[in-house]
């Protein structure tokens, strides 16, 4: 296990943040506690064991896997975090919005994999600089249970050109994949640990491989945004204030929820997840559960 970066007052040095923008990621780096990751797994679990029978109107996987943080409060509670705005201002600056959050899970023995892929693609923000992804590990994330590989550097590229699988085994929305060949030999194994996260810039070249562990590889990942970032495809884009102001008007606004799965949160969350799918799946030839 790497020992976390030091936080100087819980916030990067200006050679981590230097370290970041040269590379399009910086790991590990402190999140949460290790007591609190164990907790929010705990209480994920729970809200699965619940309602994974309930007569939600999407499948719960969905609800995981596309903006938890509208109808679960224990995700936006993750997302606003104090600890971890302290490190993401580092990078964005003291104006910070959070753009989606989602639980991504590897089940043990199975075969899902995250193909080589830049975030921003089918995102419709173009080739920015102002969005960062915090991976915070809820399980460890190992090469054994398919932790993330980045490429270093590779955020200094445009958009690339990508192809989509819809490959059932393949975890993204569209089973896109970058339409370069990417080494192993530059490939950088993301390991970390409960309450360790990984910051990673929206063109790095990621992806993972398959979980081969007896347990399951269990993250929480949150997109946070500047608020001068807009919205080039849709007509309308949504994010949920975290910290300092928004004078920019880009993004609709969005309260955390205040109980899990709650009606007006649900309304809210299918308002958004239609006009996401609208963005996301622009010129897809397959469908995905998860935008319809």
């Amino acid at each position: 296990m790497l020992p976390s970066h030091p936080l100087t007052h819980g916030r990067l040095s200006s050679e981590q943040c230097d370290r970041y923008w040269r590379d399009g990621f910086l790991f590990p780096v402190p999140g949460l506690s290790e007591d609190d990751a164990t907790k929010a797994r705990r209480e994920l679990e729970q809200i699965e064991a619940t309602w994974r029978t309930a007569d939600l109107p999407q499948p719960l996987n969905t609800y995981k896997r596309i903006n938890a943080h509208l109808v679960l409060p224990m995700a936006a509670n993750i997302a606003l975090d104090p600890r971890i705005l302290d490190v993401i201002e580092g990078i964005l600056g003291p104006d910070i919005l959070v753009y989606s959050t989602e639980f991504f899970i590897k089940e043990p023995r199975t075969k899902h994999i995250v193909s080589m892929h830049q975030d921003l693609t089918y995102w419709g923000l173009g080739a920015i600089d102002g969005l960062v992804t915090a991976w915070i590990a809820l399980s460890p994330a190992t090469p054994t249970s398919g932790c993330m590989d980045f490429v270093a550097g590779s955020h200094k590229n445009a958009i690339l050109p990508h192809e989509d699988s819809f490959d059932p085994n393949n975890l993204l929305s569209r089973g896109q994949e970058v339409k370069v060949d990417v080494s192993e030999t530059d490939k950088t194994a993301i390991e970390i640990h409960p309450g360790q996260m990984s910051l990673h810039h929206g063109l790095t070249i990621h992806g993972s491989g398959p979980n081969t562990s007896d347990d399951r590889r269990i993250a929480c990942v949150v997109r946070y945004v500047r608020p001068d970032i807009a919205q080039q495809v849709g007509t309308t884009d949504f994010a949920m204030p975290a910290r300092g102001t928004d004078s920019f008007g880009n993004f609709t606004h969005v309260p955390a929820p205040t109980s899990d799965f709650a009606p007006d949160a649900l309304a809210l969350y299918e308002e958004i997840r239609t006009a996401q799918s609208a963005i996301m799946m622009k010129g897809a030839a397959g469908k995905t559960e998860m935008y319809s």
